[in-house]
C-alpha cells in the first residue's frame, strides 16, 4: 500500500511542476487556449486519445456494457477506433486547421458563427456546451472517486475533493500548455497499464480459452458476435461513442491546435493505434466482470437482491486481478486518462465563458490579459459545479455520459459537418438541424427512460444530420 501512496506523490509533484512550466510559457489566451497553435503530431495524438478515453470508459462503460454484452463489448471499441479516431483524423484534421485558420476563429461557437453569420447560433452552443460538459465532468470525477475509494479506502466525498483541487492546479495554472505536455506522460502511462491490465487478467482467468469457456458457461450469447441485450442496444452504443467525436469541442479542438499538414499524418497513425490498444483494453476487461465478480465473493458491487452495481464492477475485478504491487499501474493508467479528460472539458467550458460569451457579447474589446485571467477563472469555477453535482452521485456513469455526449453532438453535428464538409447549407437548416436534434435526444430520454439513453442520444445526432439533406432535398425538388 505504501508503494501506491509514493507513486500518487511523485505523480501529483510532476503535474504540479508542469503546471508551473505551462503557465510560464503562457503569455497570451491563444496560447491557453490552443497552446499557440504549433502542438507536433505525438503531443496532439495522445491528447486526443487521452481526452477521449477517461475514467468513465473504465469504470462506468466498461463496466456496464462488459457486463451486459460480454465479449460483444469490443465492437464499441472496433467503432471508436476506426470511425471515432480513424475516421475524423482523415476526414476532419486538415480541413478544420485549414478552414479555423482562414477564418480566424479559435472555438467551435466562434466558427459557426463565422460559418453561418450568426452571433445567435454562437451564444446557443456556446450555452449548449456549458450546460451539457457539467454533467460529462461530473461523471469523470464520480468515476475516478469510485476507483480510488475502493483502492485506498477513502471516502468518496475527500477523493473528489483532491481530484478537482488536482485537476484546477495544472489546468487553471497553464491551460492547453500545460494539458499537451501532460498528455504525453498520460499516454505512456496509459499504454504500460493497458498491458499490465491484459497480462493480469487473462493470467488470473486461467487463460483465453478458460475464460471464454467460463463466460459460455454463464450465458452463451456472452461469448457471441451479439450480446443478450441484442444488436439495437449494441449498436446504439457504437454509434453514440464512435460517430459523437465528429462533433465533440473537446476533441476537435485538437486540430485547432496542431502545427501543419504533416502533424495530421503522423497523428492520424498515432492516435488510431492507441485508440484500439485503449478502448479494446477497456471492453476486453469489462466483459470479465462476469467471470471474477458474483453477489458473495464481491458483495460491495451488488445490491443486497444480487443486482450488479455497475459502477462499482471495474474498480472491485481490479482489485481482485491485479497483485496490489502492480495496482498503481492501473490507478495511474485510468488517473491519466481522466485527467487529460477533464482538462479539455474544463477548457472547452472556460472557452464558452471567456471567448463566446464575454468577449463575443459583452467586451469585444477586452484585453489578452484579462481574457487569460478570466479563462483562469472560469475554469476553475467550472470545476467547482461539476464537483458539486458529483458530490450528489446523480446516476450511473454511463447514463450520464449518453445524456452529455447525445445532447453535445445533437447540437453540433448536423450544423459543423455539412458546414466543413459543404457549403449547400445555409443558416436557417443548420439552426433547425442543432435545434431539432437536441429537442429529440432530450424528449427521447425523458420518454424512453435512463435505460434506453443510449438510443435517445443515437435517435438525435441522426435527426441532426437528417435534417440539412432533407432540406437540400425539398430546394431541389422546389427548384
Amino acid at each position: 500500500m505504501l508503494i501506491n501512496y509514493v507513486a500518487i506523490g511523485l505523480y501529483t509533484a510532476v503535474i504540479v511542476v508542469i503546471g508551473v512550466m505551462g503557465m510560464r510559457k503562457t503569455r497570451s489566451f491563444d496560447d491557453f487556449l490552443l497552446g499557440g497553435g504549433k502542438v507536433g503530431p505525438w503531443m496532439t495524438a495522445l491528447s486526443y486519445g487521452t481526452a477521449y478515453f477517461s475514467a468513465v470508459l473504465f469504470i462506468g462503460f466498461a463496466g456496464k456494457i462488459g457486463w451486459g454484452f460480454g465479449l460483444s463489448a469490443l465492437w464499441v471499441a472496433v467503432g471508436n477506433t476506426l470511425v471515432g479516431t480513424l475516421l475524423v483524423w482523415l476526414l476532419l484534421g486538415n480541413r478544420i486547421k485549414e478552414t479555423t485558420t482562414a477564418l480566424g476563429v479559435r472555438t467551435m461557437p466562434e466558427y459557426l458563427e463565422a460559418r453561418y453569420r450568426s452571433p445567435f447560433f454562437k451564444g446557443y452552443t456556446a450555452l449548449a456546451i456549458f450546460i451539457f460538459m457539467i454533467p460529462y465532468t461530473a461523471a469523470v470525477f464520480m468515476g475516478l472517486s469510485y476507483l480510488f475509494e475502493v483502492a485506498f479506502h477513502l471516502p468518496y466525498v475527500y477523493v473528489l475533493l483532491f481530484m478537482g483541487v488536482f485537476t484546477a492546479v495544472y489546468m487553471v495554472m497553464g491551460g492547453y500548455r500545460s494539458m499537451a505536455m501532460m498528455d504525453v506522460i498520460f499516454g505512456l502511462i496509459m499504454t504500460v497499464g493497458v498491458v499490465v491490465l491484459v497480462w493480469f487478467s487473462i493470467s488470473c482467468g486461467g487463460g483465453l480459452d478458460r475464460i471464454l469457456e467460463d463466460l459460455r458457461g454463464i450465458d452463451p450469447a456472452l461469448a457471441s458476435p451479439v450480446g443478450p441485450p441484442g444488436a439495437v442496444p449494441l449498436l446504439s452504443l457504437v454509434f453514440l461513442t464512435s460517430v459523437a467525436p465528429f462533433a465533440m469541442p473537446q476533441l476537435l479542438i485538437k486540430f485547432y491546435a496542431v502545427k501543419d499538414r504533416a502533424t495530421i499524418k503522423v497523428g492520424t497513425i498515432a492516435s488510431t493505434v492507441f485508440a484500439l490498444l485503449i478502448a479494446g483494453t477497456a471492453y476486453f476487461t469489462g466483459s470479465l466482470t462476469r467471470v471474477f465478480l458474483d453477489p458473495v465473493s464481491a458483495p460491495h458491487a451488488f445490491t443486497p437482491e444480487g443486482a450488479p452495481l455497475f459502477d462499482s464492477l471495474m474498480p472491485e475485478m481490479l482489485v481482485r486481478v491485479v497483485p496490489s504491487g502492480f495496482i498503481v499501474f492501473l490507478l495511474l493508467l485510468i488517473l491519466a486518462a481522466s485527467m487529460s479528460t477533464l482538462a479539455s472539458l474544463v477548457l472547452i467550458s472556460s472557452s464558452s465563458v471567456t471567448k463566446d460569451f464575454y468577449h463575443g457579447f459583452v467586451n469585444r474589446n477586452a484585453s489578452d490579459r484579462r481574457l487569460t485571467a478570466l479563462g483562469r477563472v472560469s475554469s476553475a469555477f467550472f470545476i467547482i459545479l461539476s464537483m458539486v453535482l458529483a458530490l450528489r452521485q446523480p446516476a450511473i456513469i454511463v447514463t450520464i455520459l449518453s445524456v452529455s455526449w447525445g445532447a453535445i453532438a445533437s447540437v453540433f453535428l448536423g450544423p459543423f459537418l455539412w458546414g466543413i464538409l459543404g457549403r449547400r447549407i445555409g443558416k436557417p437548416e443548420a439552426i433547425a438541424s442543432s435545434m431539432l436534434g437536441l429537442a429529440t435526444c432530450m424528449t427521447l430520454f425523458f420518454v424512453w427512460g435512463i435505460s434506453k439513453a443510449p438510443q435517445a442520444a443515437s435517435v438525435g445526432m441522426i435527426v441532426s444530420l437528417l435534417v440539412p439533406a432533407v432540406c437540400l432535398l425539398r430546394r431541389r425538388q422546389a427548384a
